[in-house]
C-alpha cells in the first residue's frame, strides 16, 4: 500500500542537524504557550507516540505538546500556523488507520488532559463532555439517570470521543442506533488558526450551513475538537441475543440479508468465520460453536414483549436460511458472555500472531459471502492467515491479516492483501473504509475509488478550512503523483480492477 517509511526520511547528519535546528526554535516559541511539563521533545518521551493502534508504521515526531486548558490549544495552533508547522492531533492512540502517525517536522497535539465530563442534562437526554473523556466513561456517567452514550466500538474502554468523531467510529450496535454522527450534536474546536469554532448545536437544527457532517469523520484534518456534546438514550428494559451457528458462509452471509429484508432491525448484527471464534473461543470462552463455519450474534432490546417477539421473528428467519444450529441467551450474564468473545476479537488475535492488520471496508450486505470466499483465495494467494469478523447488519467488514512484522516480506504481502481486499470492496459495491478511517494505511486504495476530480473536491474542502495544509498533512487524499505510480503498479502486476488507467 506503499505505506510511508517507519523512520526519518532523510538519515544524514546534515539532515539531522537540520532537524535539530528546527526542533529547538519550536520548541523556544512553543514554551511561551505552555508549562515546561506540558512540553516534551527528548527521544525518551516521544517514543511512546510515535504511532497508534497500526504499530506497523511508526515514525518519532519532532515535539509532543499535552496542553491542559483550550486557552493553550489555541496557543500552540496559532505559534505553529506562524512557524508553518504541521499539526497532528492526537487522543487514546487507538485508531487503526494511522491518522495518528506523527510527522517528522511536526507537533503532536496530545489532548488525553481533556478528560472531563462537564455536564449530563437527564432531562434534555445529553453529555457535554471534553474530547479525551472515554467512550465508555460517557455509559458509566449517565448510567445512574437509566441513560447511555449507544455507539460502543470494541475499543469502548479506551478509545475518546474526540477520536470517535474525528473516525466516525461504529460499534456493535451501531445498525440500529447508528454511528457517531447520529448521536452527536455538537462540536467545539479550533482551526488552525487558533480560532474557536462550532458545529452543529444543542437544539434540533443550527444556523447556517449543516457542517457538522463534515467534521465527524473528517480524521483532524479541517480543527482541532475539544469539546463534544452527544445524545443519550434510555438503556433497554432488557435485552436477549441469539448465538445461531451454519455449516456454510454463503448460508451465514444471505442470513443476514434475509433478517433485514423481513423487516427486523436487530439491536446487534455481528458475523464471525471459523478461525475467528476459535481463537476468541480460546480467549474468552464464550460457549461459541467450533464446528460451525461461521455464527451470527443477533441480539434484540425493548420491552420484554418486544423482545419476546422480535427473538421469535429472528429464530424463525435464522432457522428457514439454513442455520444449524441456534441458542437464546438464558440471562443476563449469558447474554453478555455472547457479545464479550465479539468484543474481544481483536485481542484474540493478538495471542495467535506477532502482529496483524485490522482491514476495514463496507459491502453491500449480500455480498458477504462473496468477500469471504475471496478472502479465503487471497490468503492463499499471499501466504498468510486472516481471521473475519463483520459488522454484518451494514456490510462493515474488519478482516483481520496475521503476519510477523519483523519479516519485511511478510509485512509487504500483508500490505498487498489489505490492499486486494479493499480494491475487492469497491467492486463489489461497497468503500474503502467504514469506520477505521483512510489515514496513511488506505491512501493508495482511495485512488481506486475516488476519480482525480473527486479528489480535488475534497482538497478543496480541506483548503477552505486549512489553507496551508499544516493539519495531518499527507494523510486521507492522495496526491496525482501517487495516484499514477499505484495506477501504473497495478497495470505491471496485471492486477488494475478497472480498463481505464485514467481513473487514477
Amino acid at each position: 500500500m506503499n505505506a510511508p517509511p517507519r523512520f526519518d526520511p532523510d538519515p544524514t547528519a546534515q539532515a539531522a542537524a537540520e532537524r535539530a535546528q528546527r526542533r529547538a526554535q519550536v520548541v523556544a516559541e512553543l514554551a511561551a504557550d505552555l508549562p515546561a511539563h506540558a512540553l516534551l521533545w527528548q527521544r525518551e518521551d516521544t517514543v511512546p507516540y510515535e504511532c497508534d493502534g497500526l504499530t506497523a508504521y511508526r515514525q518519532q515526531p519532532l515535539v509532543v505538546v499535552l496542553p491542559e486548558t483550550e486557552a493553550q490549544v489555541a496557543a500552540v495552533l496559532r505559534t505553529c500556523h506562524r512557524l508553518d508547522v504541521p499539526v497532528v492531533a492526537r487522543g487514546a492512540g487507538t485508531g487503526l488507520s494511522g491518522g495518528a502517525l506523527p510527522h517528522a517536522l511536526g507537533v503532536t497535539l496530545s489532548l488525553a488532559r481533556f478528560n472531563h465530563i462537564l455536564e449530563i442534562d437527564p432531562r434534555a437526554r445529553t453529555a457535554r463532555v471534553e474530547c479525551g473523556v472515554r467512550n465508555l466513561a460517557i455509559s458509566e456517567a449517565a448510567a445512574p439517570h437509566r441513560l447511555y452514550y449507544a455507539p460502543d466500538p470494541s475499543s469502548q474502554i479506551a478509545c475518546t470521543i474526540g477520536g470517535n468523531v474525528a473516525e466516525n467510529s461504529g460499534g456493535v450496535h451501531c445498525l440500529k442506533y447508528g454511528l457517531t454522527l447520529h448521536n452527536v450534536m455538537r462540536v467545539r474546536g479550533f482551526t488552525v488558526e487558533g480560532q474557536a469554532i462550532e458545529f452543529g448545536s444543542a437544539a434540533l437544527d443550527s444556523a447556517g450551513l449543516d457542517l457538522l457532517a463534515v467534521v465527524v469523520g473528517s480524521e483532524g484534518m479541517l480543527a482541532v475538537i475539544t469539546e463534544v456534546t452527544v445524545r443519550l438514550i434510555p438503556l433497554p428494559q432488557t435485552a436477549r441475543c441469539i448465538m445461531a451457528s451454519f455449516d456454510d458462509i454463503r448460508d451465514a452471509g444471505d442470513a443476514v440479508a434475509n433478517v433485514i429484508a423481513a423487516g427486523i432491525i436487530p439491536a446487534g448484527l455481528e458475523m464471525m468465520d471459523k478461525p475467528m471464534t476459535a481463537a476468541v473461543e480460546d480467549f474468552v470462552h464464550a460457549g461459541y460453536d467450533l464446528a460451525a463455519a461461521a455464527i451470527l450474534l443477533c441480539e434484540s432490546d425493548g420491552t420484554p414483549e418486544e423482545v419476546d417477539e422480535e427473538i421469535a421473528r429472528m429464530v424463525e428467519v435464522l432457522r428457514a436460511s439454513g442455520a444449524s444450529a441456534i441458542q437464546v441467551s438464558e440471562d443476563e450474564a449469558q447474554r453478555l458472555k455472547f457479545w464479550s468473545g465479539r468484543k474481544n476479537a481483536f485481542p484474540a488475535s493478538g495471542r495467535i500472531s506477532p502482529d496483524y492488520m485490522c482491514m476495514d471496508s463496507t459491502i453491500p450486505r449480500k455480498r458477504l459471502a462473496d468477500i469471504l470466499i475471496a478472502i479465503a483465495a487471497m490468503e492463499k494467494k499471499y501466504g498468510l492467515r486472516c481471521v473475519n469478523v463483520f459488522h454484518a447488519g451494514d456490510g462493515n467488514l474488519h478482516p483481520l491479516i496475521l503476519f510477523d512484522a519483523n519479516d519485511p516480506d511478510q509485512l509487504h504481502r500483508c500490505e498487498r492483501f489489505g490492499a486486494e481486499i479493499l480494491e475487492t470492496s469497491v467492486a463489489l459495491g461497497g468503500t474503502v473504509t467504514g469506520e477505521h478511517g483512510v489515514g496513511v494505511e488506505k491512501l493508495s486504495s482511495m485512488c481506486v475509488q475516488f476519480a482525480p476530480a473527486e479528489r480535488e473536491q475534497m482538497l478543496a474542502l480541506k483548503r477552505a478550512f486549512d489553507r496551508k495544509e499544516l493539519l495531518n498533512p499527507g494523510k486521507v487524499i492522495p496526491t496525482l503523483s501517487r495516484c499514477a505510480e499505484y495506477g501504473k503498479m497495478h497495470v505491471r502486476r496485471g492486477l488494475l480492477p478497472f480498463a481505464d488507467i485514467s481513473r487514477f
